[in-house]
């Protein structure tokens, strides 16, 4: 998709386009962060907020607080950013684990499981190698519905919020699809 007239950019247009073709919000030409994609997003959600029907990803992400910011300790700083290969450099820290320096909260596939992902534990400051994915052959299946709520009810993915843990990651893999290989849309819960 491209943008010819960089100073007046129709954003409802861009969200029709972007929903006829099944592409993400995410997905959109704008850099990260910057203003017009801010705009995207507070445009998106006014038209979610008067009943325009979005994806369920796009859904989930428009209830949020994506595309704003607040100032956090005299800082400008924005909300509900999900972590990707473009912000990980600027937001995401190197730690070392082992004597290796690693990236941290960027799942990767390997590892004595499918997937793994260095952390840092709040409460002592160390860094964490956490396996999490099954190992049997089962594949994760992003693209069936039924098995993405059987999922989340088994795992009780709303409650999962300790990232120390495999079942926060586990339940967040649609994130990070791009980074892991896997095809498919969808959030677990």
């Amino acid at each position: 998709m491209k943008i010819r007239d960089i100073t007046h950019i129709d954003f409802t247009q861009l969200i029709e386009q972007h929903q006829n073709h099944q592409i993400p919000l995410e997905d959109n030409p704008f850099r990260m962060l910057s203003t017009r994609w801010c705009q995207l997003f507070e445009h998106a959600r006014l038209l979610h907020s008067q009943g325009q029907e979005f994806s369920e990803l796009d859904s989930e992400i428009l209830e949020t607080d994506i595309g704003t910011w607040d100032v956090y300790e005299n800082l400008r700083v924005p909300l509900d950013v999900p972590l990707t290969d473009e912000l990980h450099t600027a937001v995401l820290t190197e730690a070392e684990y082992q004597g290796k320096q690693v990236e941290l909260n960027k799942p990767k596939r390997g590892g004595s499981k499918k997937f793994y992902v260095y952390v840092k534990n709040p409460r002592t400051g160390n860094v964490k190698k956490i396996s999490f994915g099954d190992t049997s052959g089962l594949s994760v299946k992003l693209r069936d519905p039924k098995a993405r709520a059987s999922f989340a009810a088994r795992h009780r993915c709303e409650q999962a919020t300790d990232k120390t843990k495999a079942s926060y990651w586990s339940c967040r893999l649609p994130r990070y699809k791009k980074a892991l290989g896997l095809s498919g849309g969808g959030t677990w819960w």
